[in-house]
């Protein structure tokens, strides 16, 4: 599994154990669904501030995303 579909599948783990929908972690990371939707799959690499923001919103590490 390359690096940008392990790091989706890690984004999107640590989205269901907060009990969090897509559209919730958006909203509150400040992006749209649809990028959660395609960072969750792998199709987009997402840049710093939106890592940021995503780990905020879940309220985590930005580090705890490593897909290695």
């Amino acid at each position: 599994m390359n690096t940008q579909k392990q790091l989706g599948k890690n984004i999107k783990k640590f989205r269901e154990k907060a009990n969090k929908t897509q559209e919730e972690l958006a909203e509150q990371a400040g992006i749209h669904v649809s990028y959660i939707s395609r960072i969750e799959r792998g199709v987009v690499n997402p840049s710093y501030d939106v890592l940021e923001g995503i780990a905020k919103a879940l309220k985590i590490k930005i580090g705890d995303f490593s897909p290695v």
